[in-house]
């Protein structure tokens, strides 16, 4: 007896299910095998009813089996192989197409949306069959290139389409254009702080990642939540990555090209930081894949939260192991870290005075860890400015530069970096690995001799060298030169270790 295939998620990865299903006689009850959680084995009831809407009563003994039975099948998305394969069991439907089926089914037999669309999508694909699918679901799936897939608002017509009485409706294939969404703050509304809007556009252009430290009010959260308006958009194979990750949790598709931007309070848990859990789910920081991670107050989280994630954004992937198994996350993020400068918040403020003494400074800045320092390409100090320098600002009659001129300059630094690492399989500078900086990030002996005698005096680690390079990379892009000149690797050597050598 062939099965009905169904889907169920492990992580990010869809895996097909044979949905089995046999009637016998006895009294009416009804049985699942096949390592179901608690949402497949309350599929039932949803079965039942929804069958009932269709005027279908359910006798007997139903005995549903879901293999391979030593994988864990989990959510409601099984619900529409199991009604199929009841109805076949049944005589209600004679046949029925070699397709993946997913779905919820409501009590009157309504199909509603379900998570994990988007990778059940691309195991279609793989396995060359059609994908059926609930109308809710339709418009993430139909980004989806190659895919054959169909849709379908509620089981009635599904069974319809299955049998030939109904024409099918297949998806066409979508496009999604730029449209550029309406971020507050914009930079113009920023007062002053010329030298943060700069390393924020740096940082945007090369998707390097960013370090704020200031005084309460000096505008750090300000010019974070600035950046998500100059960042560019979401190319395709982009936007089928952040789409993995949303499907795989069910979260709603986003209008337009937008990258993702997640604000992170420190109260935060490693693992709805990491991802993890019982259910293996992503978490902040693959919500953030390709976009931007903002942790504010970056001094206040737990240790265990911050060295976690070391690897993730170096490797731009974490891998979460737990006693069920283990899978793995994309985690490509721009992280952007805002801190204050001591325990008070006021070290070095030009109004009000610090009264930490130099051990609880130098304590608290102990809180910002080394490795995790390391892997910041720009570290910059927001100084406070006082109520006469932003008078003085406010009358200078100067109009400040809109996000919208400082994204045209980003895309067009992306757009370079796009083509020169293409053959790599690279889009921006912050992702090249070493081996391809030593390679193809090359220096004149004079520019050469210089950073080596910067990065000495700077005790910059062999890391720190890389980064200063590719933040050089980024800033010659921005101006539209071809090699790194002796400027470029200067600024960059500027946004470097922000304490000082200790």
């Amino acid at each position: 007896m062939s099965g009905i295939p169904g889907v169920t998620l492990r992580g990010m990865e869809a895996f097909p299910v044979e949905v089995e299903a046999e009637i016998t006689g006895g009294l009416f009850s009804v049985s699942i095998v096949g390592m179901p959680d608690v949402a497949v084995r309350e599929s039932k009831e949803r079965v039942r009813l929804a069958l009932r809407s269709l005027g279908l009563n359910m006798k007997g003994r139903v005995s549903i089996n879901l293999a391979p039975a030593d994988i864990p099948k989990e959510g409601a998305l099984l619900d529409l192989p199991i009604a199929l394969g009841i109805m076949r069991a049944s005589g209600a439907l004679k046949s029925c197409p070699r397709a993946l089926y997913m779905g919820e089914l409501a009590f009157d037999g309504k199909l509603r949306r379900v998570r994990g669309a988007v990778p059940a999508a691309f195991l279609a694909k793989k396995m060359n069959i059609p994908l059926y699918i609930p109308s809710g679901n339709a418009e993430e799936v139909a980004l989806v290139q190659g895919v054959e897939a169909y849709c379908a608002d509620n089981l009635a017509e599904l069974v319809m389409m299955l049998t030939g009485s109904e024409e099918p409706r297949q998806l066409p294939p979508a496009y999604i254009p730029d449209i550029p969404a309406k971020v507050e703050p914009d930079f113009s509304d920023i007062k002053g702080q010329s030298q943060a809007k700069r390393a924020a556009e740096i940082a945007a252009a090369g998707h390097h990642n960013l370090l704020l430290v200031g005084s309460p009010g000096s505008g750090k959260t300000l010019i974070a939540r600035a950046i998500a308006g100059i960042l560019p958009p979401l190319t395709d194979d982009e936007m089928v990555e952040t789409l993995l990750v949303r499907s795989t949790l069910g979260l709603e598709m986003k209008p337009g090209r937008e990258r993702p931007f997640r604000i992170v309070h420190f109260t935060a848990s490693t693992v709805s930081v990491c991802g993890g859990g019982h259910n293996l789910r992503p978490g902040e920081l693959s919500l953030a894949h390709r976009g931007v991670l903002f942790l504010d107050e970056y001094t206040e989280f737990p240790r265990d939260l911050t060295e976690s994630l070391r690897a993730p954004i170096e490797d731009g992937e974490i891998i979460v192991s737990r006693a069920s198994g283990s899978v793995k996350y994309p985690s490509r993020v721009l992280l952007v870290l805002a801190a204050n400068p001591c325990a008070c918040g006021y070290a070095g403020d030009p109004v009000t005075p610090c009264k930490c003494s130099q051990v609880e400074i130098d304590r608290y800045r102990r809180k910002l860890s080394g490795p995790i320092m390391d892997r910041i390409d720009l570290q910059i100090t927001v100084p406070r400015l006082t109520p006469e320098e932003l008078l003085s600002i406010d009358e200078k009659g100067k109009t400040p530069e809109k996000s919208a001129a400082i994204r045209k300059r980003v895309i067009a630094a992306r757009n370079i970096q796009i083509e020169r690492w293409r053959e790599y399989g690279f889009v921006c500078n912050a992702e090249i690995p070493e081996s391809v900086v030593r390679r193809c990030l090359t220096l004149n002996d004079s520019n050469r001799e210089y950073l080596a005698s910067m990065a000495g005096k700077m005790n910059l680690s062999g890391r720190g060298l890389t980064r200063v390079l590719k933040v050089s990379r980024t800033i010659a892009d921005l101006a539209g030169d071809e090699e790194i000149q002796r400027k470029h690797i200067a600024e960059a050597l500027m946004f470097r270790q922000i304490y000082g050598k200790r």
